[in-house]
C-alpha cells in the first residue's frame, strides 16, 4: 500500500508570502542554476518518458460538461482505478477520452460519426 501523504493547499499569494519569509523548502538558486536537459531528465525519472506526440492530446479550452450515468465494470478494473486515489473517477473518464482520441484520427470513421 502506498504510504500516505499529507497534502496541503496554499494560495499563489500565500505562498509568495512563505518564499518572502523564506520558509520554501525549495532551493531556488540550485533550480535557476539548472538547464532544461536537467529538468526533464528530473522529471523522466519521477514520472517516465512522455510518449512521442503526447502535446497534441493537451485540451485547449473549457472541458465538455459532464453527465451522470451508471456504468458497471469489473471489479477488479474498478478496484485498480479506486487504488490510485482520489479523482479515480476522472482518470476512469481520462482513459475513455484517450480511447475515444485514438479512434478520432482523420481516416479513422465511428459509429458516433454516423448519427
Amino acid at each position: 500500500m502506498a504510504k500516505k501523504e499529507r497534502i496541503v493547499s496554499y494560495t499563489a499569494r500565500e505562498l509568495k508570502a512563505k518564499r518572502a519569509k523564506g520558509e520554501s523548502l525549495t532551493d531556488w538558486s540550485r533550480v535557476k542554476a539548472m538547464s532544461q536537459k536537467q529538468v526533464d531528465r528530473l522529471a523522466d525519472d519521477d514520472d517516465g518518458v512522455l510518449s512521442e506526440g503526447w502535446e497534441k492530446t493537451v485540451m485547449i479550452g473549457l472541458p465538455h460538461g459532464k453527465e451522470a450515468i451508471k456504468l458497471r465494470v469489473d471489479k477488479d478494473v474498478l478496484g485498480w482505478f479506486k487504488g490510485t486515489g482520489k479523482g479515480y473517477q476522472t482518470r476512469m473518464n481520462n482513459v475513455l477520452r484517450a480511447f475515444v482520441l485514438s479512434r478520432s484520427t482523420p481516416g479513422h470513421s465511428s459509429r458516433a460519426d454516423k448519427h
